[in-house]
């Protein structure tokens, strides 16, 4: 069978709006604008996308929405100051380290406990614990903010045989931090593993993060092990796309 050449032609297909605020956002991200620069006239943006005057401000009025850039009346449209942030994920393997990180940068950070409760865990963390369709594991959920924005949800999960009659079944926050709760509790934290991908976000992801347009989210599952066979701790941390990105370092062989 013959595919239609309109199939395969790789043309974006999006609306002009959409893709022209997807060029500015990587210009954003990739820092050709940096924080607190103008972007390009309206004027300069409709000769490089050839579009009108309208579809540019619906563009630019899609990446203020998102917090990206900041416009005020008689001005010009800006790069949002401390928006864009680069993460190392070996120095954030906590909430505490990561609040603290953010205090580094000049920004006013906090984590909120969402809900402590027995649940049905994801199938990938229901795997990595080795549980059976429908077999539970404590949840200790939380959204960490920034500035009093949504910034990322974190969702640490516990087997059973560990919680139980621990403080990690109570709903409040852990003097210390969990992991050194679970040290204490003879399973101190050994390894780390991090599997990244990049989504589009769940409804319950969008609503909490307070998203305003289906660009993707960056999910890391976390899976910490011990010193026996199983992990002692399975994390989910969802962060929205375009406000991160991820360093790696490490050395070469």
């Amino acid at each position: 069978m013959t595919v239609p050449q309109s199939e395969t032609d790789g043309a974006d297909r999006r609306p002009l709006h959409e893709r022209i605020a997807a060029d500015l956002r990587d210009d954003i991200m990739g820092g050709e604008l940096a924080p607190g620069a103008s972007l390009p006239s309206t004027a300069r943006l409709k000769d490089r996308f050839d579009a009108s005057n309208a579809t540019v401000q619906k563009a630019l009025q899609l990446l203020k929405e998102e917090g990206l850039v900041v416009g005020r009346a008689g001005a010009s449209v800006t790069v949002r100051e401390h928006r864009q942030r680069t993460v190392s994920p070996a120095a954030l393997t906590t909430a505490d380290r990561w609040l603290a990180e953010a205090a580094k940068h000049g920004t006013r950070a906090r984590s909120v406990l969402r809900e402590v409760v027995e649940v049905c865990p994801p199938a990938d963390v229901r795997s990595a614990f080795g549980l059976p369709a429908g077999g539970t594991a404590l949840l200790r959920s939380q959204i960490l903010l920034i500035d009093d924005e949504p910034a990322e949800l974190v969702d640490c999960y516990y087997p059973l045989s560990i919680a139980r009659g621990t403080a990690l079944m109570e709903r409040r926050r852990i003097k210390g931090g969990a992991p050194a709760l679970l040290a204490e509790l003879g399973h101190p934290a050994r390894r780390s593993v991090d599997r990244v991908s990049a989504r589009i976000p769940t409804q319950e992801q969008y609503q909490a993060l307070h998203l305003t347009s289906s660009t993707p989210v960056l999910r890391t599952l976390r899976v910490v092990h011990g010193d026996g066979d199983g992990p002692v701790e399975v994390t989910v941390m969802v962060k929205a796309g375009h406000l991160y990105e991820l360093q790696y370092e490490f050395a070469m062989p």
